[in-house]
């Protein structure tokens, strides 16, 4: 079992230090500043395997792959928009299934997201396969230096059709899969009404955040059900995570991952989002929000509740 992670100059993507645990500490690196991210990444335990390819070809880097893979019982890749492209162009290369958005992945089988997320299908394996993990499905390890030496390889590239890459456009914050994002800002019930939710994510697009929401906001019909973080909508794992009048049921935290900084705004300090808040603001979600959308501009086009 090994985990393929895509490297952007340096960069690893979402979800891809959970997907090198989830595939017992094996990764392989491939694309641009591999070495620089074999260095940086968590959970490397067993084996680190770079390929410095350059820049993003996935239909020539599949066939690159076929023989160094070839062995591999699962091959595991993170939902990120990079492995999402790569996994289903190796499992054609390998000649093997493809098990889209897990949740769980082992030697034996896998737990899929379907239904939206609103179902949970569990799959045995029958004979080798290739996997994508939704990101902040697993969690990672504490941080610690991976200690696996680093094996480089420089496979033979098939000349095959591939598409070029013109640029990278990064993505509206106002309509990216949550699953993507690398900042979220969430309205929960302490925001009092409909219109206030639409002014938050206003707010959040201004700030270049994407908006979630809990359960209850998304029951009430304030926000859509795609934009619902929790066990039962989105699976989410940003970098900030900054909650408004949310206050921290099990269903929801249990789905925001692991952000490396969680900022709350609640009037109960005891909450327990403000418990397991970096930073933690004692005051009126509905007053703050407005203060923040005089203050980035955002127009007021509707009467707020």
């Amino acid at each position: 079992m090994i985990a393929v992670v895509v490297v952007r100059d340096g960069a690893l993507p979402l979800g891809a230090e959970e997907t090198i645990n989830e595939a017992v500490g094996r990764v392989l690196l491939v694309g641009s500043g591999t070495e620089q991210a074999a260095v940086e990444l968590n959970g490397a335990t067993a084996e680190v395997i770079a390929w410095e390819a350059g820049a993003f070809r996935p239909g020539a880097w599949a066939g690159a792959l076929t023989d160094e893979l070839r062995e591999e019982d699962v091959i595991l890749l993170p939902a990120s928009a990079d492995g999402r492209d790569l996994a289903p162009r190796l499992a054609l290369a390998l000649g093997r299934a493809l098990h889209a958005g897990a949740i769980k992945v082992d030697r034996s089988g896998a737990t899929l997201l379907r239904g939206g997320g609103l179902t949970l299908l569990e799959v045995d394996f029958v004979g080798p396969v290739v996997a994508t993990l939704v990101p902040g499905s697993r969690g990672t390890d504490a941080r610690s230096d991976h200690g696996a030496k680093v094996r480089t390889i420089s496979p033979q590239v098939p000349n095959v059709f591939d598409a070029d890459s013109l640029g990278l456009l990064p993505a509206d914050p106002a309509t990216m899969e949550l699953s993507d994002a690398t900042r979220i800002v969430a309205g929960g019930a302490g925001l009092g009404s409909p219109e206030m939710m639409d002014l938050l994510g206003q707010v959040a697009t201004a700030l270049g955040c994407a908006t979630g929401a809990t359960r209850v906001v998304t029951d009430a019909g304030w926000a859509p059900f795609a934009r619902q973080i929790g066990t039962t909508g989105q699976v989410v794992d940003p970098d900030l995570y900054i909650a408004v009048g949310i206050s921290g049921a099990v269903q929801h935290v249990s789905g925001i991952g692991q952000p490396k900084d969680v900022v709350s705004i609640n009037l109960d300090p005891s909450a327990p989002m403000m418990l397991m808040a970096d930073l933690a603001l004692v005051t009126d979600a509905v007053a703050l929000v407005t203060v923040l959308a005089e203050r980035l501009g955002v127009p007021d086009n509707s009467e707020r509740g």
